[in-house]
């Protein structure tokens, strides 16, 4: 089961490598990852998608609390937190398929940031079903390139931030 971890650290150099360190250690994989300052600069948060059973996960975040830098982890359960997701794509664009592209774009509220002649570079932003329901739409027109920012979440009835 896919399991949502918000942990706040210090803004330091190598945090980042020691709590991506501690998760290998214990077998996880990441499946998604996003690192970026919170809105105090001393601190930066932690978005990781991780797949366990609750005994490895438990074990998981003691681990985390454990660690120098780290301040505070949450395991953001399911519904109980707001998560999105950025993706860019180069698409193949050429002719009548442009006008479909752009429908598509409208129905997802997706936005073309780039255009060539031979394709555009689509902005998409939002949770993970829908980025992947996006995917499959525009995957017939050729995916050039991808780039995606894997998940940021935040718990819906509490507050995380260091007041």
């Amino acid at each position: 089961m896919p399991h949502t971890l918000s942990v706040l650290v210090e803004n330091k150099f190598g945090v980042l490598a020691r709590v991506a360190g501690m998760f290998s250690g214990r077998g996880f994989n990441i499946d998604t990852l996003n690192v970026a300052p919170s809105h105090d600069d001393r601190y930066s948060r932690i978005t990781a998608t991780v797949r366990g059973d609750s005994q490895q996960l438990d074990q998981c975040i003691k681990q985390l609390h454990k660690l120098v830098d780290v301040i505070e982890v949450n395991d953001l359960a399911q519904g109980q937190f707001a998560a999105r997701e950025l993706v860019l794509l180069k698409v193949g664009a050429e002719g009548p398929s442009r006008t479909e592209i752009v429908q598509i774009c409208d129905i997802f509220r997706a936005k073309i940031v780039d255009v060539s002649h031979r394709s555009v570079i689509i902005e998409l932003t939002g949770n993970h079903e829908k980025v992947e329901a996006f995917l499959q739409m525009v995957e017939p027109f050729g995916i050039k390139a991808m780039a995606r920012t894997g998940i940021a979440a935040l718990p819906r009835n509490r507050k995380l931030e260091l007041e």
